[in-house]
C-alpha cells in the first residue's frame, strides 16, 4: 500500500478514498470459472465512440461469448474524452465502477494505489498468448516492479495529418526532406491568408490541456518536469522558446487559430494538426490527405508517444471473468485484428505490410514512416501522479498566456510556482 501523500494525488477525494478501500488482494488465478450459465455481466469503460472501434470490440466479445457461457453480457460504455477521468473515477467512487477500463494519465495514480488487477501471470497462464512478444519498452508506461497492469493496446505515435486540397488552394505544397515547426507555421499562415482556413491545429489542445503540447515542445528539446518528476521545468529556455514559437502562430503569423476558434482538421478546417496515427479513422475522405512524422524543431528530428492501455479493476464484481475476456480480447489473433485502428505492442505485428493488411486508412508506405520507423525512438508524454490537479493548475496560469502581450517566459516561470507543491519524487 502507497503512503497518504501518494493516495492524496488522485484526481478526487472521493475517488482517492474509494481507491484506497478497493486494495485486494493479487491476480485471479487460471482456473475456469465456477460462475452459473448467464450469471455474469462485464462492462468496460472507453472513450471511443467510433462506431466501426466499437463494432470490432462487439465482435470480439459476441464470439467470446460462444465458449463461455457464464457470460450474459460485455457492454463497452463510451465515455467523452474530456471528462473520461473525472467520470471514471466518480463512478468507482460511487460504486458503479467498471469491470475494466481504458487508461492513459491515470494508469499511474491507479497503479500506485492497487486499484488494478496485476497481469502477468494470468496472460502468462493463458495458452498461445506469447506474452514475450509485447513490447517491453512500450508496456513500461503501464507497469511497476516488473508486473503489468493494463494492456497497452494503443502506442500510436503522433504525426502531422497534411491537407493536401487545402494547401493546393493556397499554392503550397509540403517538402518532406525539409518538414519543419517554421515552414509548417510559414505554409499555414498562407492558408489562412488565402482561404481564411486554419494553418494549423494541435489536436485536443484547445487552448485548455495543455498536457497536449508535446507533440509540439518536444522539437524544441523541452520537457514538463525531471526525470525524478519533483522539479518543474516548464521554465526553462527551450520550453520558453517553444511557447513564444505558438504564441507568435497565434498572434503574429495567424498560422494557428486562437483562443474560442473551433477548427477541426478532420472536417476539412485547417491545413495541418497533430494527432495519433490512430485517429486516421476520422479521415472520411472528403480531401486528400497525407501523414509524415512530426516537424523537426530546433532540437532536430523527434517522436512522441501517445498510449492507452485497458485493464481490470480491483473493485470489479467478476475479476476473474474479465481477466480471462481480457486476456482473449488481447491475444495475437484479436490483437491483430485491434491494429486496424491501434498500432499494437506486439513486435511480430509491427511491419508496415502487417499492419496495412488490416488498415483501411492509411498505406504500407505511410505506416511505415510513422509508426514501424518512429516507434523505436519515440518518448512518451510527462506522467505524474494527480494529472488532473496538475493539468488544472497548469491551465488557471497558462491561460494569462494568451493574449497578444503576453510576457512568455513571465507566464511559465509562475506556472512553476503553481507546479512545484504539485511535484514530488517519483
Amino acid at each position: 500500500m502507497k503512503s497518504a501523500r501518494k493516495l492524496a494525488a488522485v484526481a478526487t477525494i472521493a475517488a482517492s478514498a474509494l481507491l484506497v478501500s478497493a486494495c485486494s488482494g493479487g491476480a485471479p488465478d487460471a482456473a475456469p470459472t465456477s460462475a452459473p450459465p448467464g450469471s455474469v455481466e462485464l462492462r468496460m469503460s472507453v472513450w471511443t465512440s467510433d462506431a466501426n472501434q466499437l463494432a470490432l470490440f462487439n465482435s470480439v466479445a459476441d464470439e467470446y461469448k460462444t465458449t463461455h457461457p457464464e457470460i450474459k453480457s460485455i457492454t463497452f460504455e463510451s465515455l467523452p474524452f474530456a471528462d473520461y477521468n473525472t467520470t471514471l473515477t466518480t463512478q468507482v467512487a460511487g460504486g458503479n465502477a467498471p469491470d475494466m477500463a481504458w487508461v492513459g494519465d491515470i494508469a499511474k495514480d491507479l497503479i500506485v494505489s492497487d486499484a488494478m488487477v496485476p497481469l502477468t501471470e494470468p496472460f502468462k497462464a493463458t495458452k498461445g498468448y506469447d506474452y514475450d512478444d509485447i513490447l517491453p519498452s512500450v508496456a513500461k508506461s503501464f507497469s511497476q516492479d516488473g508486473e503489468l497492469y493494463a494492456y497497452p493496446f494503443s502506442n500510436s505515435p503522433f504525426a502531422l495529418y497534411v491537407n493536401k486540397t487545402l494547401l493546393a488552394e493556397a499554392g503550397q505544397t509540403v517538402d518532406p526532406a525539409d518538414l519543419t515547426w517554421e515552414n509548417v507555421s510559414k505554409m499555414g499562415a498562407a492558408v489562412n491568408a488565402q482561404t481564411g482556413k486554419a494553418g494549423f491545429v494541435i489536436r485536443d489542445f484547445n487552448f485548455s490541456s495543455w498536457l497536449t503540447l508535446p507533440a509540439v515542445w518536444t522539437g524544441w528539446g523541452a520537457e514538463a518536469w525531471n526525470d525524478k518528476g519533483d522539479t518543474c521545468t516548464m521554465d526553462t529556455p527551450e520550453m520558453v522558446d517553444a511557447f513564444q514559437f505558438l504564441h507568435d502562430a497565434v498572434y503574429v503569423d495567424k498560422s494557428m487559430p486562437g483562443p474560442g476558434v473551433t477548427a477541426d482538421f478532420f472536417a476539412g478546417d485547417a491545413a495541418f494538426t497533430t494527432a495519433q496515427v490512430s485517429r486516421a479513422s476520422l479521415l472520411d475522405g472528403s480531401f486528400d490527405f497525407d501523414i509524415y512524422p512530426l516537424p523537426a524543431g530546433p532540437a532536430g528530428d523527434y517522436s512522441v508517444l501517445g498510449q492507452a492501455g485497458m485493464g481490470v479493476l480491483q473493485s470489479s464484481k467478476h475479476p476473474q471473468e474479465a481477466v480471462d475476456f481480457l486476456s482473449f480480447l488481447t491475444n495475437p489473433t484479436n490483437s491483430a485484428k485491434l491494429a486496424q485502428f491501434f498500432p499494437p505492442p506486439r513486435e511480430s505485428l509491427l511491419t508496415g505490410e502487417k499492419l496495412a493488411a488490416v488498415n483501411t486508412k492509411l498505406s504500407e508506405e505511410q505506416l511505415t514512416r510513422v509508426v514501424v520507423d518512429e516507434l523505436p525512438e519515440a518518448v512518451s508524454p510527462p506522467v505524474h501522479t494527480g494529472p488532473a490537479e496538475i493539468a488544472q493548475t497548469g491551465k488557471t496560469v497558462l491561460d494569462r498566456m494568451w493574449t497578444p502581450d503576453a510576457d512568455v517566459k513571465e507566464v511559465l516561470t509562475d506556472m512553476c510556482g503553481a507546479l512545484k507543491p504539485l511535484l514530488t519524487a517519483e
